[in-house]
């Protein structure tokens, strides 16, 4: 058995761009909705839900079938949980609260085997190389990850030209949530200072030869993040669509 590319790192670094949506339900059942809807990924998120290891890997094996490519938030850049997570199969990490190139570089070497990195070695137990099976997984495994690094501090965006030209690094992603927080603006993605800050990362990431990426929830804002540049934008959330469906629905009954 040969090791599968990774197509979503393959279409990011060919600069096609990929829409998607956050998956925080927590649960395999509407993961795989989710996967018949046709969104190219479907970002399992760890950091804002409460997602463990095993709620993880249920999810995976349920988008296993599908076309859409699985993207998984760890609540933080641990070496020890990114480990945990490659093994399980994950290929496509974004990373929250990247500071530095530095804090790039040590996430890079976290998602390598030596002498490149200090992922540690335990394939044949791991899913991820088939339990063994896959007899190409130790010599292509460190090409077929796809690192994300979230920046969303002003910290973050005076070194966002170091982080990005970090060897390893595929996409930078800009947090809007925190930014603006961060900012003096908490949520108020849309202030002008917030916009404009925005703005001149996607032109750095981009300049830069990589990825850019962001999320939203207005579709207007999508398209103009597409236009703008940004190869891997995120225009929804399931649990704000289905809380809002179930509102809307109830809303709508009340009227009556």
């Amino acid at each position: 058995m040969k090791m599968p590319r990774n197509a979503f790192k393959q279409q990011l670094l060919a600069g096609h761009p990929q829409t998607g949506i956050w998956l925080g339900l927590t649960s395999a059942y509407t993961a795989e909705i989710a996967a018949t809807a046709g969104f190219d990924w479907l970002l399992i998120d760890v950091e804002h839900s409460p997602n463990d290891l095993a709620s993880l890997l249920a999810q995976l094996q349920a988008l296993a079938p599908y076309q859409s490519h699985p993207v998984v938030r760890p609540p933080t850049g641990d070496a020890v949980l990114i480990k945990r997570y490659l093994d399980i199969g994950v290929q496509n990490l974004l990373i929250p609260m990247v500071e530095t190139a530095e804090q790039a570089a040590e996430l890079v070497a976290a998602t390598r085997y030596p002498p490149h990195g200090i992922r540690g070695v335990g394939h044949v137990l791991a899913r991820a190389s088939r339990w063994g099976q896959a007899e190409d997984y130790l010599s292509r495994a460190d090409d077929e990850i796809c690192l994300m690094l979230q920046v969303e501090s002003p910290q973050a965006l005076a070194n966002l030209e170091a982080i990005a030209a970090v060897d390893g690094v595929d996409g930078v992603f800009i947090g809007p949530a925190d930014l603006s927080a961060s900012m003096g603006h908490l949520g108020n993605a849309n202030h002008p200072e917030v916009t404009d800050a925005i703005n001149d990362a996607i032109n750095k990431i981009r300049a830069a030869g990589k990825a850019a990426g962001i999320v939203t929830v207005d579709e207007q804002a999508a398209r103009g993040y597409l236009a703008a540049g940004c190869t891997f934008v995120g225009v929804g959330i399931d649990t704000l669509l289905y809380a809002n469906a179930l509102r809307g629905l109830a809303e709508r009954f009340r009227q009556e």
